[in-house]
């Protein structure tokens, strides 16, 4: 019967390479790591170059160019991002780029603070070959900059061309420096509950407030945006608007993005990457780390591989117990256990081989007075199967071990 080896193979002889194998887990797992980090905080990395209508725009149409000019001058100016920057004392300056964005959310959680919405006024298309930069092919309808606070507030919305005539500020308290002048196509609005801050000669409206409450309206964009910020005339009066309405125990002037589209929310993926979850992350981190080594690495001395056949009579005493036992012939084996049992006793107890079988029995008999011997030989010769053959025979060791006390 031929041997099968085993364990023959060297460690080196496989397809891959162990250093190559560990090469690939690293940076797969890396790759992952990173893919869910860049997932987690992709919001935040937006840079806002879109050609919209909002602070991080650089486009003709954006505010890009106030921002910048608010933290060159010192007043620390701030991108909203989520709504939990909203809950200050600072301005807010809200750009929508269309009328139907909601903003009841916004200005609820506003509330009594100073907030300033610049009204949409320019239908803009991407360039497609300078990114970040835009079109426009023309004026939003009025009726889009018109429903930006309908149902509560809707206003009148009216287009002049001007010969850009300087504009007048009525209220008392402006400073000096709010000097705006009227953009070539100005866009002005009217309503009853209007409180009128800038106008035009003719009484129109470019900066109201709303009845008594702390919300401003911007009717033309063009006052404060990127195109507005190539004036210097333009850009000083701006300066000089945001310092007006600013609250006195403002810190800054927040500029808010996300009715634009570019705010952030926490979700669970980030805030396994924020403290103090953090700390959570990287220790389960560390922990399947340490499984990987463990995986990876042999404790102990490693282990003999066993032979597909063993040596000795016991492999094979299982094996001719296996062949019997599938072939289904272990009843059969009651009577030649017997004659197993006979040989032993006669052997024990030095009874002369040349009796007759009758003899043996009856001096196996009178051995022991408790079991009689021809009654256990007779259960093992009717044997039909496995479990009576066993206790059969387990009966028959027994009477063995009692004969010889």
């Amino acid at each position: 019967m031929s041997e099968i080896a085993i364990g023959s193979k060297q460690a080196g002889d496989g397809p891959f390479k162990r250093g190559a194998m560990l090469l690939v887990v690293a940076i797969g797992v890396a790759a992952f790591i990173a893919m869910l980090v860049l997932g987690a905080y992709a919001p935040d990395l937006r840079s806002g170059h879109n050609g919209g209508s909002h602070a991080l725009s650089n486009a003709a149409t954006g505010f890009s160019g106030l921002v910048r000019l608010a933290e060159k001058t010192g007043r620390n100016p701030l991108i909203v991002r989520s709504d939990g920057e909203l809950k200050s004392e600072d301005l807010v300056v809200i750009t929508p780029e269309h009328g139907s964005t909601d903003l009841s959310d916004i200005l609820a959680l506003r509330g009594s603070r100073t907030t300033l919405l610049v009204l949409p006024k320019w239908e803009t298309q991407p360039d497609g070959k300078k990114p970040g930069w835009v079109r426009v092919p023309g004026l939003l309808p009025a009726t889009d900059p018109s429903r930006t606070l309908a149902p509560s507030l809707p206003v009148g919305i009216a287009r002049t061309k001007t010969r850009r005539e300087p504009l007048k500020s009525l209220h008392p308290g402006a400073p000096a420096e709010m000097q705006f002048f009227a953009p070539r196509l100005m866009q002005t609005i009217s309503n009853p509950q209007l409180r009128p801050l800038v106008t035009d000669g003719s009484g129109r409206i470019l900066l109201a407030q709303v009845n008594d409450r702390p919300l401003y309206l911007l009717a033309d964009p063009d006052l404060i945006n990127n195109h507005g910020m190539a004036d210097e005339r333009q850009a000083r009066a701006a300066l000089a608007m945001l310092d007006f309405l600013n609250s006195t125990e403002a810190t800054s002037i927040r500029f808010d993005v996300t009715t634009n589209g570019l705010g952030r929310s926490q979700s669970p993926l980030k805030l396994a990457f924020d403290p103090p979850f953090l700390g959570v992350t990287l220790t389960i981190f560390a922990a399947m780390l340490l499984a990987a080594i463990q995986a990876l690495t042999r404790f102990g001395s490693p282990r003999r591989s066993e032979r597909a056949i063993k040596f000795g009579k016991a492999a094979l005493v299982d094996n001719s117990a296996a062949l019997i036992r599938k072939a289904g012939r272990e009843g059969g084996l009651g009577p030649r256990y017997v004659d197993v049992i006979r040989q032993r006793a006669a052997a024990l107890f030095r009874i002369p081989p040349g009796v007759s079988p009758e003899v043996l029995d009856g001096r196996l008999e009178s051995l022991n007075q408790r079991h009689s011997f021809a009654a256990l030989a007779g259960s093992a010769d009717r044997a039909r199967n496995r479990s009576e053959l066993l206790t059969a025979a387990v009966s028959l060791h027994h009477w063995v071990e009692e004969v010889q006390k």
